[in-house]
């Protein structure tokens, strides 16, 4: 969104800089204007909209709107006639579609973004049909904010921002996940607990027992493994969580959106675990918690480091409000936007204040990677909460329907990144579907085996987000039951993939590299452990090309070798390695694929251990 956004709807934002990209954005510029008697043109009209009718402080332009993408300017749309109105119906599910079940509406703005604003009379009937063509669709709508503009006109004029929901059906809600960072004892886990719950905590970490899943976790109070917690908005925005006693499984048929908290551990000694959090579940967004009383200590800088390394989009929460005078907030939050717009980060804070903020920094969050919104709130007194509620509503996807469209129609390749057996299921996998689609009943084949094999299985159920699900489309993350087949056979870092596959596995591969850091010299037959998705194992450093040893902040094609056994990689993907002190980041540029003979699987497989 560019920030004369912002300026428009007059919000406290503190931002750093402006943002880059146009986040208004939508569909057609000849059938956007205004509906029925009310589409009337701007021509002649935008000299008088740029140097009368606008104050010097209030811009009278938003960027044009664009063909692509989920947010629609609309004139007006006063009494439409039957055609037009079927017409406007179907531009809305092309907007719907391009959001992946959300647009937002800009009403009294012109196709070329000039602010004309309505009278209080035709934007109550601009409303009452927008809230027409929703119920066509099955869809429901929310006023985000709206503002007065001066247009060359008598009368009180103004435009109206307007998110379209759709109603869930078969359980297509949209899904975000968000992984959690920041240091131990920031006040994560209460957070989440919090959020997702719907009580504030008593100041002791009440709110955080739920979430913990180990008892030495309730003991210490601190996160050492991988939690999961989700927080629904349904079709009117209002927040859907384990309030009035619902069910994870009522949670998911209210919401239209999901947002699944990835709860990663802060403690130095738990490092591997939030780095395969980080990497293996493939986290669309990062909020990183930083205590107000402590500011940025601990693991904080070493997690921000780890979501720009991978590149996921991250915002800020100060926690602990209700515990420091507003000078120490402050300090902290001053702190913070002194490390961000440092040149190795680059980033543009932007302190969110009101409601109106909330918006404008979700809208500008997605469409500029630059943008780093900070929330300040206290999980004991409740304040600021809503804003991040309000914040997580608009939140819009990174990918829209024909990226999501393009993977759905490769391949079958599920991730395996946690292994359970539960009574009278059988084995159970977890993790993330990448490409393709995954129904009840589908025969796969997983692996690879320490000696680079895979094995036939077949998908006798799948569970998401704790409640039954038939079909498993691309970048959703589930639960997949193997009837008997032997649990000791899997590991993490395994992937499941369509039979027709072939599936290219290796011990040796090359990737290019930056040192991150180093305390000496970086040399072959130096050990590191690789992360590269859900993979994470030891590899010995075999070659680096061109060099004998590499030093901090240098960058090469180094060759590296698998210790114990072949692991499924692609080049392309993402690299990060880490060891003591040392850490490096880079992606896999070669392969020294393994032949694993016909189809890749595994023949003498005993037919007991297969569940059919």
């Amino acid at each position: 969104m560019d920030s004369r956004v912002s300026e428009l709807f007059g919000g406290c934002c503190r931002p750093v800089g402006g943002g880059n990209g146009g986040a208004l954005r939508g569909r057609g510029g000849n059938n956007g204007g205004g509906g029925g008697n009310g589409g009337s043109s701007s021509k002649g009209r935008k000299k008088n909209g740029r140097h009368r009718g606008a104050k010097a402080n209030n811009p009278p332009y938003l960027p044009p709107e664009a063909e692509d993408g989920n947010i629609e300017y609309k004139l007006k749309l006063v009494n439409p006639s039957q055609y037009r109105f079927e017409h406007l119906v179907t531009q809305m599910k092309w907007r719907l579609q391009e959001g992946r079940g959300e647009a937002v509406y800009q009403i009294g703005v012109e196709d070329n973004g000039l602010l004309v604003g309505l009278s209080e009379e035709e934007m109550r009937a601009s409303l009452k049909t927008l809230r027409r063509m929703a119920e066509k669709v099955g869809a429901d709508i929310t006023v985000l904010r709206e503002r007065e503009v001066d247009y060359d006109s008598d009368i009180p004029r103004k435009i109206t921002e307007v998110l379209v929901r759709k109603v869930p059906d078969n359980q297509q809600f949209l899904d975000l996940r968000v992984a959690v960072l920041g240091n131990v004892d920031s006040g994560k886990s209460t957070l989440l607990g919090v959020l997702t719950q719907g009580e504030l905590d008593n100041g002791r970490g009440r709110a955080r027992l739920n979430l913990f899943r180990h008892l030495h976790e309730i003991q210490s109070g601190r996160t050492s493994s991988i939690s999961f917690e989700i927080l629904g908005f349904n079709s009117k925005g209002e927040v859907v969580n384990y309030s009035d006693s619902r069910t994870a499984e009522e949670i998911c048929e209210s919401s239209s959106k999901m947002i699944t908290f990835i709860d990663l551990a802060g403690h130095h000694k738990y490092l591997k675990t939030t780095i395969f959090g980080l990497t293996s579940y493939c986290p669309d967004f990062a909020m990183l918690v930083v205590s107000a009383n402590t500011g940025i200590a601990g693991t904080t800088r070493e997690h921000l480091g780890l979501a720009m390394a991978l590149k996921v989009p991250f915002f800020i929460v100060i926690s602990k409000v209700d515990l420091c005078s507003k000078a120490t907030v402050e300090r902290t939050v001053k702190q913070l936007e002194r490390i961000l717009k440092q040149p190795g980060c680059n980033k543009l804070p932007l302190l969110v204040t009101s409601d109106d903020d909330a918006v404008t920094a979700a809208q500008q969050f997605a469409q500029s990677p630059n943008i780093t919104p900070i929330f300040t709130l206290s999980s004991v007194s409740g304040e600021n909460l809503d804003l991040l509620k309000v914040f997580l509503n608009i939140l819009p996807p990174l990918t829209n329907s024909k990226e999501q469209e393009e993977l759905m129609q490769q391949l079958t390749e599920f991730q395996v990144d946690e292994i359970y057996t539960v009574p009278e299921v059988g084995t159970v996998v977890g993790g993330t579907l990448s490409s393709g689609i995954c129904k009840e009943g589908e025969d796969l084949v997983v692996g690879p085996t320490d000696d680079g094999k895979f094995l036939q299985l077949k998908v006798c159920s799948i569970q998401r987000n704790r409640s039954a699900c038939r079909v498993l489309r691309a970048g959703q993350a589930a639960t997949l039951a193997l009837g008997h087949f032997d649990r000791s056979l899997l590991r993490k870092g395994m992937v499941m993939v369509s039979p027709e596959m072939n599936p290219t596995i290796c011990s040796v591969f090359e990737a290019e590299i930056v040192l991150l850091f180093h305390a000496t010299t970086f040399r072959k037959g130096f050990q590191v452990t690789v992360h590269v998705g859900n993979v994470r194992q030891t590899a010995i450093v075999e070659k680096i090309h061109g060099k004998d040893k590499l030093r901090t902040g240098e960058k090469a094609v180094v060759c590296f070798r698998f210790i114990k056994h072949p692991e499924y990689l692609k080049i392309g993907a993402k690299l990060l390695f880490r060891e003591g002190v040392t850490k490096g980041i880079g992606h896999v540029t070669y392969i020294q694929a393994i032949d694993v003979g016909e189809n890749g699987l595994e023949q003498g497989l005993d037919p007991e251990l297969v569940s059919f």
